[in-house]
């Protein structure tokens, strides 16, 4: 049976890596401004999709500059980049696009970037997954200016939005998805259970599709980081119904 982790970032590492970057990706849709459904102002986290390239959409500039729009803004920005974005993609306010662009400096860990839930992978890392057979590896480039003259080949993964939270680590009052916008009023629980009908059996790695934050690897992934020895991910065993 196939065993699932919450990835976080192993803090343990710092004093060996000290790597850091000033970035964000090259574009985004808006968030949302006063929904005409639920009337919240808000925007996403964790629907980040680096594989998809804006620079022959001859609105790109639209998706440059980060703010909150109307719904039917929203509405007519996220159509003109639907065509572009993976199959079935929810694009929610605040979905990002393209390569991280900004500056870096330091000494990057094999695994890095969890605190902002990217998963950064340096190139040696990402070749050694690929050989083990690791499922679901999307690396895309990143364009991250070091100052040091042989900088590291820093890779950005992408990863697909699947699974579900169980019901029984939810409130039993939790309202529906705003039908307007999509938005759920929840925080992530703090004793997350997975929800076992609802887990890929495809991929080794992983957004949890109804929160986007969380990271997951299976055992496989897990297996062929330790082995790799390669470092700065924590691994956290999720409880599955």
């Amino acid at each position: 049976m196939t065993r699932y982790f919450d990835l976080r970032r192993d803090k343990a590492v710092y004093p060996l890596y000290r790597g850091s970057a000033n970035c964000a990706h090259r574009w985004g849709l808006p968030g949302l401004k006063d929904c005409p459904g639920c009337g919240a102002t808000w925007s996403s986290w964790g629907h980040q999709y680096p594989a998809v390239d804006l620079s022959d959409l001859p609105e790109r500039g639209e998706f440059e500059e980060p703010r909150p729009e109307p719904f039917h803004e929203l509405a007519r920005l996220r159509e003109l980049v639907r065509p572009l974005a993976p199959p079935g993609a929810q694009l929610p306010p605040g979905t990002s696009f393209g390569p991280l662009v900004g500056t870096a400096t330091g000494q990057f860990a094999p695994f890095s970037g969890l605190d902002s839930c990217w998963i950064l992978v340096r190139r040696d890392a990402f070749d050694s997954l690929q050989a083990a057979g690791i499922r679901g590896l999307l690396g895309c480039k990143t364009e991250l200016r070091f100052r040091q003259k042989t900088p590291p080949d820093i890779l950005e993964l992408q990863l697909e939005l699947r699974g579900r939270m169980h019901r029984d680590c939810l409130p039993p009052d939790l309202e529906p998805p705003c039908p307007t916008c999509g938005r759920v009023g929840l925080r992530l629980p703090d004793d997350l259970i997975l929800d076992a009908t609802s887990l890929p059996t495809d991929i080794d790695l992983f957004r949890l599709g109804d929160y986007g934050t969380v990271l997951i690897g299976t055992d496989r992934f897990k297996d062929a980081v330790e082995q790799g020895g390669w470092a700065g991910i924590s691994f956290r065993e999720l409880p599955v119904r």
